[in-house]
């Protein structure tokens, strides 16, 4: 087994009388890609702090690297790769110039900087829009610059707090093809996201976070198939809800209902969408389980505010 290249170990953070992050631990192998995914106010965020010398933990370590958190914060930074949740572009610089001016808090001299700006601009697509600033780009133009900057300085970890929140779907999906690429490259990624599709799609481990504490941890496929049943008939409509209660319930492992929407979680799809064609009047869907139902097993379906 290679060395990780980063690990956390029993980490902690209290606020007053709060604790956002309770006994964390775990490891990103090289060309790994991480993902934490969880609630709001489950610690994602504090985690990804910690990690950056933002937040001084209160117990545990940081190993990034081989060098330790926050002691060595100066040299694990100049190999690191962040973008955060929040657009930190420079609004009175091109898209060119935001790269040359991020390169230059590396200690990268311009010329090496400039020389690496082509291909940081044709990897996110920007190359026509080397000259505007970030005012005249879209979301998604946004989102891929700042991916661009972070990798000026050719990190080995990136750490990616939620990158593609409030992009369309065809946004996302570009941004996805681009993080696919970075793996190939052999790097490691660290992802937090509210997009369980995301989260299957680009990640080769999970950890799921609650309260501050790690509530499980596998590969996707392998979480879905621990925790849940292969079969989900989704039920809605006018009094569906009634369903819940019905005999219907005998052919399920288990019911749970959110909205007008009754979920049925079964071995064996068969003998309840045969008992649904007496209800015509209800819409039914048959699939497989996936990684939100997941999520909502574990961590529950109740509306969390943000922390």
């Amino acid at each position: 087994m290679s060395e990780p290249i980063l690990s956390i170990q029993h980490l902690c953070k209290r606020y007053g009388d709060a604790t956002v992050v309770s006994d964390l631990s775990f490891d990103i192998a090289p060309g790994e890609c991480l993902g934490v995914i969880g609630p709001n106010g489950a610690g994602k965020t504090t985690t990804i702090r910690m990690c950056l010398g933002l937040t001084a933990p209160d117990a545990g370590s940081v190993t990034t690297f081989g060098l330790q958190m926050p002691r060595d914060a100066l040299a694990i930074k100049a190999r690191l790769g962040v973008v955060s949740q929040l657009d930190t572009l420079d609004p009175d610089f091109s898209c060119a110039e935001n790269l040359l001016v991020y390169g230059r808090y590396f200690g990268m001299k311009d010329a090496q900087i400039r020389a690496r700006i082509p291909s940081l601009l044709e990897f996110a697509s920007l190359t026509a829009k080397a000259n505007a600033k970030p005012g005249e780009l879209s979301g998604g133009m946004k989102r891929r610059l700042s991916l661009a900057r972070a990798l000026v300085n050719d990190p080995r970890l990136l750490l990616l707090d939620e990158p593609t929140t409030g992009l369309d779907p065809q946004a996302r999906h570009l941004m996805w093809e681009r993080l696919q690429l970075l793996l190939q490259q052999g790097k490691s990624i660290l992802l937090t996201t509210h997009f369980m599709d995301e989260a299957e799609r680009l990640c080769h481990r999970l950890i799921v976070v609650d309260h501050g504490k790690k509530i499980a941890e596998g590969a996707p496929r392998d979480l879905i198939a621990q925790y849940l049943e292969p079969d989900v008939v989704e039920v809605f409509g006018s009094g569906a809800q009634a369903l819940a209660d019905a005999p219907l319930n005998a052919l399920a492992a288990r019911v749970e209902v959110s909205g007008e929407t009754v979920f049925f979680y079964t071995a064996d799809a068969k003998p309840l969408l045969l008992a649904m064609v007496s209800y015509p009047q209800l819409r039914t869907l048959h699939r497989p389980a996936n990684l939100e139902d997941l999520f909502l097993k574990l961590t529950g379906r109740q509306i969390r505010e943000e922390a």
